[in-house]
C-alpha cells in the first residue's frame, strides 16, 4: 500500500468517526440521551400547545357551568332540604290537667327557642287513651290554650287517636267531639313509632 492510499484510508475512517458520534453527543444532556418522540419537532409542539389549550378551556368551562348550577334555585332548594328542621313529638296518655299544661309550655318553650334561633321546627302534640280529653271539644281543661297556641304558634300540630275515639263512643254511647285544632289518626301509638321511625324526638311531659 503506498503512502497516498494509507493517508486516504485514515482520514475517511476518522471522518466516519466523526459523524457517527456527532448526533450522540448533540442529543446528550445531563447524563441522558434525549430520544425524538416526533420526525416533526414543530408539529409536536404545536399538538401538545393545542392540547394544553383544549384542556384548559374545558376546565375553565366546567367550572362555570358548577358556578352557575351552585347559584341556580335547584342548588339552593336542595341547600333547604338538606337543613333538616327540628322535630319533636309530645306524648300525653293521661287525663292530667297539669300534665297537658306541660306539654303546652314545652311545645311553647321550644317553638320560641329555635324561632330565637331562626331555625325551623316541627312540633306533634299526640294523644291517646285517657289523654285524649286533652282533644275532646266537650271536656278538655285546656282547650283555650289550644285555640290560643293554633293562632299564635303554627309550628305546633295536634294529633288524637282514633281508636281512643272509638273506645269512648261505644262506653259513653255517644259521639266523641274533637277540638278543631286537631288531626284524628288512626292509632296515637302507632303514630308516635313512625315519627320516631323517621327521626323525630321523642318526649313525654
Amino acid at each position: 500500500m503506498s503512502m497516498f492510499q494509507y493517508i486516504a484510508r485514515v482520514i475517511t475512517m476518522a471522518a466516519a468517526t466523526v459523524l457517527f458520534a456527532a448526533p450522540f453527543a448533540a442529543a446528550e444532556q445531563g447524563g441522558r440521551y434525549w430520544v425524538p418522540t416526533t420526525t416533526e419537532p414543530a408539529t409536536h409542539h404545536q399538538r401538545f400547545a393545542a392540547k394544553a389549550t383544549t384542556h384548559s378551556k374545558a376546565t375553565k368551562q366546567k367550572k362555570a357551568r358548577s358556578s352557575l348550577a351552585a347559584r341556580s334555585p335547584l342548588a339552593a332548594n336542595a341547600r333547604l332540604a338538606d337543613s333538616k328542621a327540628h322535630r319533636l313529638i309530645l306524648q300525653v296518655n293521661t287525663n292530667d290537667p297539669a300534665a297537658m299544661n306541660l306539654a303546652l309550655n314545652n311545645a311553647t318553650n321550644v317553638a320560641q327557642y329555635y324561632k330565637d334561633a331562626g331555625e325551623k321546627v316541627k312540633i306533634e302534640v299526640v294523644t291517646f287513651g285517657p289523654g285524649l280529653h286533652m282533644l275532646r271539644d266537650d271536656t278538655s281543661p285546656v282547650k283555650a290554650r289550644i285555640e290560643e297556641m293554633a293562632l299564635s304558634t303554627p309550628e305546633v300540630s295536634f294529633k288524637a287517636c282514633g281508636n281512643t275515639q272509638e273506645r269512648m263512643h261505644k262506653a259513653e254511647n255517644k259521639d266523641i267531639p274533637i277540638v278543631r285544632q286537631a288531626e284524628v289518626v288512626k292509632s296515637g301509638v302507632v303514630r308516635v313509632m313512625e315519627l320516631q321511625e323517621k327521626g323525630w324526638s321523642y318526649v313525654k311531659p
